[in-house]
């Protein structure tokens, strides 16, 4: 990661992306996870280079078409930039393998094809905090931290069962988490567009990795089963 920052401070994203909409919708992804904020949004280029240089943002999520210049050339200057000190994660819809292989060659820390959804930004922005402070707390790297940075999952991630996709686990989380009280299967698919039996899935699924709690409502019937965030 690019340097270490103190545990208060939030980690600051500029967001490059030539369409005004997808840039709002982004910043709004951005500023609602916790632990982010959206320092500057740049629509071409030139514009996300000077703002780089200007705001030393924590983090870019760079757009590759762009109207001066793609964002490959944008990664390149970066890095040859003295003053640049930051990461990057690519969110295009360039799906061609030499724009892939070029990203990855100029250190981009994970690359997102357009369209995609909160949750899977989530994933990538919570693996971002935690090496962030992993390594913001390290004086020198042992080879369990290392394996953790280019492992490309955040440190201690449990692995799913065969059938349940991290983005949908990461946006049913986000629920639970957001949730002022326990929550049910029906109500977690209600807010989360999925089956009930499949959010039930996800939440058994926290239930058993210790990440949340289960209690039973009693009523006429059968009990039903309320779900809480444990795992803080």
């Amino acid at each position: 990661m690019s340097r270490a920052h103190e545990a208060s401070r939030p980690i600051r994203v500029l967001i490059v992306d030539d369409d005004f909409m997808v840039a709002k919708v982004h910043s709004g992804y951005v500023a609602r996870t916790p632990g982010f904020e959206v320092v500057g949004v740049a629509h071409t280029g030139m514009d996300a280079l000077r703002a780089v240089a200007d705001l030393r943002p924590d983090l870019v999520l760079l757009d590759i078409y762009l109207p001066d210049m793609d964002g490959v050339s944008v990664l390149r200057e970066l890095r040859s930039s003295s003053s640049a000190d930051t990461d990057v994660i690519v969110i295009s819809a360039a799906t061609d393998v030499e724009t892939v292989r070029a990203a990855m060659r100029g250190g981009v820390l994970h690359y997102l094809i357009k369209p995609f959804t909160y949750a899977a930004l989530y994933d990538q922005l919570k693996h971002f905090a935690a090496l962030h402070e992993r390594l913001g707390a390290l004086s020198e790297a042992g080879q369990s931290d290392v394996d953790q940075v280019f492992a490309g999952r955040p440190s201690g991630a449990t692995p799913l069962p065969k059938g349940l996709s991290g983005e949908t686990a990461a946006l049913v989380g986000r629920v639970l988490r957001e949730s002022t009280e326990d929550a049910s299967a029906a109500e977690c698919a209600a807010r989360t567009d999925i089956s009930r039996v499949s959010a039930r899935r996800y939440l058994e699924h926290f239930v058993a990795t210790g990440q949340a709690g289960v209690r039973l409502r009693y009523g006429t019937g059968r009990p039903e089963r309320r779900y809480y965030w444990t795992s803080r």
